[in-house]
Formats: C-alpha cells, structure tokens, sequence
C-alpha cells in the first residue's frame, strides 16, 4: 500500500512539474521575435536589444512581474501613465509598474517609451546595428541601474544570436528627427514623489493654424505622433482617428496633423491634384474627412491619382439627362495606349512585403491572401496583387 501511494505522489509531483515548466531563452525568442523586428520597423529600436532586455527583465518570461502584467521590459509608472498598473518589489517595495493586456501591447509601449523620451534620443543617432553602443547608452541614459547591464545585453545578444534579428530589419528602419521630443518625466524617488529638479524636457515647437474650420499644425518628416498627443494632451488613438491613420509611429513626411475632428466638405467645390500628391495628402491638405473625399469622387481610399485630376471637396452636383439624375464624377484620363495595372506590382530588388505594403496602404495579411502566399517569401520580378 505504501509502495503505490509513493507512486502516485511521484506521478502527481512529475505531471505538476511539467506543467510548471519553466520557458526557455531560445523558447522565449522563438516566441516574441516576430514582435521585436515588427517594432524596429515601425520605431527604430534594434530587435536584438529589443530581445535581449526582454530575457533579462523577463528571466526568458518567467518573471512574476511578467505573468501579473505581462510587462515585458520592467518599465514603471511616469507622470503620464494612466493605464493599467501593479505594485511590485524592486528598488523598493511595492513599486508601481505598468500593466497591459497582452506581450504586443507591453513590445509597443517598450518601443514609444525610448522614442517619446528625450534622454534615449541619442540612441538612435547610432548605427542600429551597434548592439554595443546601445546597451553602453540605455545604461549610461539610466535605464537601468545595475552597472553591469550593457554586459549582460551583450552577452544575450551574441549566446542567442539575436543580431540576426537586427540584420533583418536593418533596410526598413523609420527616419528619426530626435530634435522633436518631450521627455516623460519619471518619479525618481523610491517614496513616489517627484522630483524634476534635473530634468529640462525639450517641448515640440509647432505653429497651430485653422485650416477650413479645424484647428491643426505642420508636423515635420521623422516626428513622434505620440510626441504630438502628449504635448496637447490628446488620446493617441484619438489623434489617429482624427487623421485618418490607422497606426501610430514616425511621420514618413511632413504634413498637417489636425488635433481637431477634421470637416464633412472643404472649404471650396473642388480642387486640382499636383504632381506627387495622394488622396490621403488632398485629405489632409483641406482638412475634409478622407471618407468624405472618397464618396464624393467615387473612389477608393488608396487609389492612384493623376497630376492633373479635378476632385469633388463636396457633394458632386447631380445632372439630370433624360430625367435620370446622375452624380458628377472628375475621373482622370488615360494617356493614349496606357495599361490598366494599377491593381499589381512587380517586386524589385531588395523590396519586402513590409515596404510594398506601405507604399500602397495595405497590410501584409492582405497581400498575403489576395496572392495565396502562405510565407513572406517574394522574389524579384513577380506581379503582386495590391487591392482586392
């Protein structure tokens, strides 16, 4: 009897153990890569150091602060964070750190909190590739406070091979204006007061005009949009909306952003479209909704526009012939022997499914299903579908 409740205490004790199997570091790269190159793209910070804070902070993802919070980066409540939070032991006891739903929102916030901060701004003067000289910075800007934290990053990075992570997305990092940021200001003491006694944060110096009714400002190429709402205290995801844009991250030129909900028609019946101007541009330029450009011109958000094209910034005034009535559309022309291929393109050298799909505006999942492509493999020369 004694011999099999020892067994059955060993069979308990092995099937609970596998259940609380710890992660690996190569498990846990496996896991979170796609997210780290996904975010250098977007906002520039290396995905190896991206991976490599997330091992350590993590403990490979086995931390408890990790499985209470899924803070992957160890990053604490600032002045301005309003979300989710825990109180967990650090520095000192029951410190406040940020909480998310998920590993893609704590990746995100990870990358918009070096980007939106003033004193990792030189960090991304340096080569991407420079693991060392990021993990020397992000502890020399004080991200840490263990003196040996840039070695054991270095050390991350080349036991798990994470550079190549970085190499891949070496070619589609965003241009970064580091002049255009505001520091998020941290609670420095260990007892939550504040103490800002040293800090000199650089405020974005903008010139708000009224374009058509909406209040808005000219934003220069490589700004953080984050940047922007912090510094008029607006909703990210309403300054999105507002604009007409689908995700946050640096401006790929300069344009107006409207901290204001933009209008249903312009200011004028029509406008004429210059050379190198998109819809979106024409949108923005007007201050109307882009839905609004959109139907009133019978088109579809990211269609190719000609120099040249009269577009409707308000209702089309309707005709009536024979006693139908019929809007009137300004559609441009061809030129004499012109192939209808807007609908396609052909992959050229050293292009990606992550830069066809912003030169078009579509997402990669789309591509990926009106092609029938089951990876991200593409090779030169072949004709993509781009719209449905």
């Amino acid at each position: 009897m004694k011999k099999i409740c020892f067994i059955l205490f060993f069979s308990i004790r092995c099937i609970s153990g596998s259940f609380g199997q710890r992660i690996t570091p190569d498990e846990y790269v496996a896991q979170y890569k796609d997210m780290a190159i996904r975010e250098m793209k977007r906002m520039g910070v290396p995905a190896a150091i991206t991976l490599a804070q997330g091992i350590l902070e993590t403990e490979s993802g086995n931390s408890e602060l990790l499985k209470k919070s899924n803070n992957h980066f160890g990053i604490k409540c600032k002045i301005s964070w309003t979300a989710g939070s825990v109180n967990h032991d650090d520095d000192a006891v029951g410190e406040c750190f940020r909480a998310y739903k998920n590993a893609e929102e704590s990746y995100r916030d990870h990358s918009n909190f070096l980007r939106g901060n003033g004193r990792y701004a030189f960090l991304f003067k340096l080569d991407a590739k420079d693991y060392k000289g990021w993990a020397n910075g992000l502890r020399k800007a004080g991200y840490a406070t263990n003196p040996h934290y840039p070695d054991i990053l270095i050390k991350q990075i080349e036991t798990y091979n994470l550079q190549q992570f970085t190499l891949e997305a070496a070619g589609e990092i965003p241009f970064f204006d580091a002049s255009k940021y505001k520091d998020d200001v941290e609670i420095k003491s260990i007892t939550g007061a504040q103490d800002e006694s040293n800090l000199n944060p650089e405020h974005i110096q903008f010139a708000k005009i009224i374009i058509n009714g909406s209040l808005a400002l000219f934003v220069s190429k490589g700004t953080s949009l984050l940047a922007v709402a912090t510094e008029n205290n607006i909703n990210l995801s309403r300054l999105l909306e507002m604009n007409d844009l689908k995700k946050d991250g640096l401006l790929e030129k300069g344009q107006f952003v409207f901290l204001e909900k933009k209008q249903k028609e312009g200011a004028h019946n029509f406008c004429v479209v210059e050379p190198g101007e998109t819809l979106y541009d024409i949108a923005q330029k007007h201050g109307i909704l882009m839905q609004s450009l959109v139907d009133y011109n019978n088109l579809s958000p990211y269609e190719n526009i000609v120099a040249g094209t009269k577009l409707n910034l308000k209702p089309p005034v309707i005709a009536v012939v024979n006693n139908i009535s019929a809007p009137q559309f300004n559609l441009p022309f061809k030129k004499q022997g012109e192939i209808e291929s807007s609908n396609t393109h052909e992959v050229q050298p050293k292009e990606g499914l992550y830069s066809i799909s912003k030169k078009y505006g579509v997402s990669i999942s789309q591509i990926k299903e009106w092609n029938t492509l089951s990876d991200d493999n593409i090779k030169i020369g072949q004709r993509l579908l781009i719209s449905k």
